[in-house]
């Protein structure tokens, strides 16, 4: 059973830095599709930072240059640096696996899921 659990999340000025963990168990964290979610209450989760199974990254458009997301071998975990923080990255981030896919990332529907981590980011 794949277990995900976030952390990391909390309050930050604008232009500040977060950096989000999401613990993963059940399995080992390297070479599968794995990603970051964000949703706002009323949007629909988008998401934010794919990783493949050959640590090939895809960023949403909104966050290139500013997140980065990589995985944790040692620790079993999936990260996601976020740096320059902006009022409208606030949302709550989820971790989420596709495990055991690990080519052809989707960018929806991955099969274990997180319970999220907040980020509100003040102005």
């Amino acid at each position: 059973q794949v277990l995900l659990v976030e952390s990391g999340g909390g309050s930050v000025q604008a232009g500040g830095s977060l950096t989000l963990s999401c613990a993963v168990s059940g399995y080992t964290v390297g070479g599968f599709c794995m990603a970051w979610f964000r949703q706002v209450p009323g949007q629909e989760r988008e998401a934010v930072a794919i990783i493949d199974e050959d640590g090939t990254t895809i960023y949403a458009d909104s966050v290139k240059g500013r997140f980065t997301i990589s995985r944790d071998s040692a620790e079993n975990t999936l990260l996601l640096q976020m740096i320059s923080l902006k009022p409208e990255d606030s949302a709550m981030y989820y971790c989420a696996s596709h495990f055991p896919y690990g080519r052809n990332c989707p960018s929806r529907d991955y099969k274990a899921w997180g319970r999220g981590t907040q980020v509100t980011v003040s102005s």
